[in-house]
């Protein structure tokens, strides 16, 4: 290679964008390393796509070499006998399908863990098996995708210019990959930094050479790579501000705990039956959207539980391990904090049974805390890891793990009835559902909470009845229906911001959120139990 750029010099350096071509489909390789094993890839690769592309340069190298006079334009078509041109053609073509096929799940993957953290507006992601969570379908994207490949096909009509954008942005992911890949070795392997140096140096510095010869073909399709990614890049950036601003502002704006206890029958204020769910992004005190729901509609429900669905930075999150469950407020008052952990490759369940799982974490919790209150037993941080959420709340702790006998603190009885969600209203999206569903049975869960009977035992009378009588609001509650109480946010920039925060926010953000899936389509809430609170961010 040094004596090809030695004599070529200028060319040869120019012509290291068409070799970079070469190596183009590793990551289509690396995509599907999400989706498939790295022993299978490392057979597939050894046995099959390496000696393939060693024939195939090997036949291009000798024709090139008997032929190198000829003034035609070389290809690897002409390279290629005429009778084998049709099925190396059908076999290119197949091949071309496979690779958008793999980039096409990468993208999938990647759209998702970046909506899971925040970072991408919300798009309706398709689980399309029971068993792999990584197979995913996202529509929007997917149609996205087939107009851009349409538009570029139509806009170019010439494959020099598509190879110049594929080797550049294919050498731009290399390049930033090695830049991140050095990080890791700081940060994530704990190596000395010189050995992130000695890395970025030496990979850096042969990849910033073909990095350099790919910018030279900007002008000749190269572009197009770059403005997708500044496109990509400031949707990314715009919905990431925004809701890290709406965080900030509820943050600053959220109401004590001490309003929450005063209000009462004095003030107005009635307690209707049924649980009130109310989602928020806070992990402590009183969401302001929550106070302007009671200011214009003075009354919630008899049990209230603040939802707090978090999506952290694994992959997974156990079961066990998922609900972090605290009081609001004393016992009486029946209001109750739950935090929902999710991995960023988690499935969320669909609205019933996340109903009948919350409901069952707030027994557990509930017989839990009462135990724990009165010293019944001793419960090991292992089985509820507690952490101070607020001096004026109680701690939350880990339900999931928490046992107390072999009987369990709710019992689930089944019922063949029509099929309802929450309030009692049907499940129906059309006329034609109705029908459907008349003759048709639908197995409906029900939860009916009983203390242990032998814990009695080790408790007074009087802890007895109270945690009775808890449990028993919590299940006739959950029988009288469940409501969501989500926001519906407004963002507008503050007066006197920048021109360019006032088009992010006000237009930027606001027009992705309109044009996204909802709150409430994320989390799978029926419209019949759904109830939005409007708000205006100030930011």
């Amino acid at each position: 290679m040094f004596k090809f750029l030695k004599k070529t010099k200028k060319g040869g350096w120019m012509s290291l964008g068409g070799i970079l071509l070469c190596i183009t489909g590793s990551e289509a390789m690396f995509a599907d390393l999400g989706h498939f094993s790295y022993a299978a890839i490392q057979i597939a690769f050894t046995f099959l796509v390496y000696p393939a592309l060693i024939l195939a340069y090997m036949g291009q190298t000798a024709y090139l070499s008997q032929h190198h006079d000829n003034t035609n334009h070389i290809g690897f078509y002409i390279s290629v006998p005429e009778k084998l041109r049709i099925p190396v053609l059908i076999i290119a073509i197949l091949a071309s399908v496979v690779g958008s096929q793999a980039i096409i799940s990468g993208t999938f993957s990647i759209i998702n863990q970046s909506q899971s953290l925040g970072c991408f507006p919300r798009v309706k992601v398709v689980h399309t098996s029971d068993k792999i969570h990584g197979q995913i379908y996202i529509p929007e994207i997917n149609w996205m995708l087939m107009i851009l490949c349409v538009a570029v096909t139509i806009g170019f009509r010439d494959t020099k210019h598509m190879g110049n954008a594929s080797g550049l942005a294919v050498m731009t992911v290399m390049l930033v990959t090695t830049c991140l890949t050095s990080l890791v070795i700081i940060l994530c392997w704990h190596k000395p930094p010189i050995v992130a140096l000695s890395f970025l140096l030496f990979f850096g510095s042969v990849e910033l050479l073909y990095f350099s010869a790919s910018l030279t073909k900007f002008t000749e399709g190269a572009w197009l790579p770059m403005l997708l990614a500044l496109i990509l890049m400031t949707i990314m950036f715009i919905w990431h501000y925004a809701t890290i601003k709406k965080y900030e502002f509820d943050l600053h704006n959220k109401v004590s705990l001490e309003w929450l206890l005063a209000l009462g029958s004095s003030l107005g204020i009635a307690r209707v039956p049924g649980i009130g769910l109310v989602f928020t992004d806070l992990t402590s005190g009183i969401p302001a959207n929550f106070s302007r729901f009671v200011t214009n509609l003075p009354a919630f429900h008899r049990v209230l539980v603040f939802v707090c669905i978090k999506s952290v930075p694994v992959p997974y999150v156990p079961p066990a391990e998922r609900y972090l469950v605290g009081r609001v407020g004393p016992p009486a008052h029946r209001s109750y904090r739950c935090i929902v952990r999710y991995g960023y490759r988690d499935v969320h369940q669909d609205v019933d049974s996340f109903e009948t799982e919350l409901a069952a974490r707030l027994a557990d919790f509930i017989n839990y805390d009462w135990h724990r209150a009165h010293g019944t037993y001793s419960f090991p941080e292992d089985n509820a890891s507690l952490s101070n959420e607020s001096s004026t709340e109680c701690r939350l702790a880990v339900i999931g793990t928490v046992s107390f006998s072999s009987i369990p603190p709710y019992e689930v009885e089944e019922s063949v009835q029509p099929a309802s969600v929450s309030g009692g209203f049907p499940t129906v999206d059309s006329v034609t559902d109705v029908i459907e569903m008349e003759p048709v049975g639908v197995v409906e869960r029900r939860v009916r909470f009983a203390t242990d009977d032998e814990s009695v035992t080790h408790s007074s009378a009087d802890m007895d009845f109270q945690m009775q009588g808890e449990l028993e609001d919590l299940s006739t509650a959950q029988q009288a229906g469940t409501a969501f109480i989500i926001g519906h946010s407004h963002v507008q920039a503050k007066q006197g911001s920048s021109v360019l925060k006032r088009l992010a926010l006000n237009f930027g953000y606001n027009f992705l959120r309109r044009n996204c899936r909802g709150p409430d389509v994320a989390l799978k809430v029926p419209p019949v139990s759904l109830l939005e609170v409007g708000m205006v961010y100030i930011v």
